[in-house]
């Protein structure tokens, strides 16, 4: 039962990490403004949070497993967090 349940969760996190990435996507036409341009590189980081759920689930579904990626992936959005924080104080002293 707890197997069960445990699937359903990975799935509908799965899907709930496609739709934000869709969402962000949509965002760049959006973002085209000067004073948006950190938000760009936020809108980056979700669409690779979207792909590091989206293999998270294929790896907790034994579907397809790689040790890097699961640290390359996430250090990406840490990146990109930071640029957009650093971007969006420096607009803000401006």
């Amino acid at each position: 039962m707890v197997q069960f349940i445990e699937g359903i969760l990975k799935i509908a996190n799965l899907f709930l990490a496609i739709v934000a990435g869709i969402i962000a996507a949509t965002l760049f036409k959006v973002s085209r403004k000067k004073e948006l341009k950190p938000w760009m590189f936020l809108i980056v980081a979700l669409i690779f949070f979207a792909i590091q759920e989206i293999l998270g689930a294929l790896r907790a579904f034994e579907i397809f497993s790689t040790p890097y990626l699961t640290h390359v992936v996430p250090t990406i959005i840490l990146v990109l967090l930071v640029i957009a924080l650093i971007l969006q104080i420096n607009m803000v002293k401006k």
